[in-house]
């Protein structure tokens, strides 16, 4: 570990989680593939060792490529990873303004059940100090549930994290922000799996494009691109317009659009507040 790394990780803020997980005894984490998530299984890992437990709910609305990052780093780290296969809850079908709520008590419900069957003390989550400026109701959820976000109670942002990640080497140290797929959406519509499998086919090849954080928000055969305003400009270069268009329109929309606002966290969000 480089002299730079010893200085992060000797910040407050990474001392406080320590102190946080060494009184948690032992531990589940729901683990998405995503930074937080995994900056989270990895401290904990080095502080708790065989009292780290990663869970994963695989869900017709989770991307496959985030599933196949969160096996990849359990096994790079050598920490037990359990996968549970759930169906789309019925309370979701229709993508209500407060789905994430729901989809959170129902899974966070079953992750309690294998938690408490492995003997394990904490269930815990990823949730840091930026989630609170967004809409977030899942949190509820969280709450009622008794689920611990340790990165949240010792006050650590995303910046934060990326840092933390960096010092310890770890791949998603600069990995864009996800989220489920159900976020595409417009609230009050029908999920369709096979419509999910078009969003997600469709943000990939963007991803493979070379192109960073990437939304496709979908309106039906509308495709409404959401990418860094920084972006833009190489997204309307002709050669790359045309292959986007191209590689949407077989993915099954037939209308690509950019949403020159840029990427926005939650955009569907707006229609809420």
């Amino acid at each position: 570990m480089t002299t730079e790394a010893s200085s992060i990780l000797a910040e407050p803020g990474y001392q406080r989680l320590l102190e946080i997980l060494r009184g948690m005894d032992s531990i589940a984490i729901a683990c998405s593939g995503g930074l937080d998530s995994s900056l989270l299984l990895a401290v904990a890992h080095t502080v708790l060792g065989e009292g780290v437990l990663a869970l994963t709910v695989i869900t017709p609305y989770m991307a496959s490529r985030e599933i196949a990052e969160a096996q990849d780093l359990t096994t790079r780290l050598g920490i037990r990873h359990r996968l549970l296969t759930l169906p789309i809850p019925d309370d979701i079908a229709h993508n209500p303004p407060d789905r994430c709520y729901r989809c959170k008590r129902t899974l966070f419900a079953e992750l309690k059940k294998i938690t408490t069957a492995e003997g394990l003390t904490w269930l815990a989550d990823g949730t840091n100090r930026d989630d609170l400026s967004d809409y977030r109701p899942g949190m509820r959820a969280l709450r009622e549930l008794a689920v611990r976000s340790p990165l949240l109670e010792a006050g650590l942002g995303k910046a934060d994290l990326r840092r933390y990640a960096r010092a310890l080497n770890l791949p998603v140290w600069n990995k864009p922000a996800s989220a489920c797929l159900l976020t595409r959406l417009p609230h009050d519509t029908e999920v369709q799996p096979e419509l999910l499998r078009r969003i997600e086919a469709a943000e990939q090849a963007l991803l493979n494009l070379g192109f960073g954080t990437v939304r496709v928000r979908c309106h039906g055969d509308l495709a409404r691109i959401e990418i860094d305003r920084a972006e833009q400009v190489r997204l309307l270069q002709a050669d790359q317009a045309a292959q986007i268009v191209a590689a949407l329109t077989e993915c099954g929309f037939r209308y690509v659009t950019l949403d020159l606002s840029g990427y926005r966290m939650g955009s569907f969000n707006i229609v809420v507040e």
